[in-house]
């Protein structure tokens, strides 16, 4: 379990030591099967992310020492059985800003914000790559909206709720569904004038 003074809230990081914790790649991957497909073992996690199951014990084991997972016993088969659970609802909120003005967060935050953009990059890749199984479904969206700052954060929270809905509806069901990425960016038009 995580110190009393690591989480304030759940579901919200006030720990420089917890970011560091999320940032690795494989335990962020671990997160999101968790919150998308409920209960897991270390063995069922293993097969789903193509790791030995050491591997993953040893990330489950990292996750709950920050409360980020929790045991969940109810799931298990007996005593021995140990199944494993997001601790909240699996969305986490991040200031990376807050963060990064605690003792060794400015360090927390570059490894962070380092692997976050990696994993967004490997996503457009996949979503604009010629791999397509045709057993499965992808759509890019690509819009423009004129915001003020508000209205913003908003329409972020709208898009948030809808697809915590979805990922509460078909949690824990396991009939051959596959976990998606949804992975969406609402920011300001980027300057593209310093690229050309």
């Amino acid at each position: 379990m995580a110190d009393d003074d690591s989480r304030a809230n759940k579901g919200t990081v006030h720990d420089p030591r917890v970011l560091r914790a999320i940032a690795h790649p494989v335990r962020n991957r671990i997160l999101t099967e968790l919150s998308a497909g409920g209960p897991m073992r270390a063995a069922d996690l293993a097969r789903e992310l193509g790791i030995p199951a050491n591997q993953a014990s040893f990330h489950l084991r990292q996750l709950a020492k920050y409360g980020l997972i929790e045991e969940a016993p109810e799931a298990a088969r007996d005593q021995r059985d140990r199944v494993w659970r997001s601790a909240d609802d699996g969305s986490l909120s991040i200031d990376v800003g807050a963060l990064e003005r605690e003792p060794g967060g400015k360090a927390a935050a570059t490894v962070f914000l380092r692997n976050a953009a990696g994993y967004a990059h490997q996503l457009v890749e996949a979503a604009y790559g010629q791999d397509r199984a045709p057993e499965t479904h992808r759509s890019t969206m690509d819009s423009a909206v004129r915001l003020t700052k508000d209205e913003a954060a908003q329409l972020s929270a709208e898009v948030s709720e809808l697809v915590q809905r979805w990922t509460e509806r078909n949690r824990g069901r396991d009939d051959g569904r596959t976990t998606y990425a949804f992975h969406a960016m609402l920011l300001p038009q980027p300057d593209t004038s310093a690229s050309d």
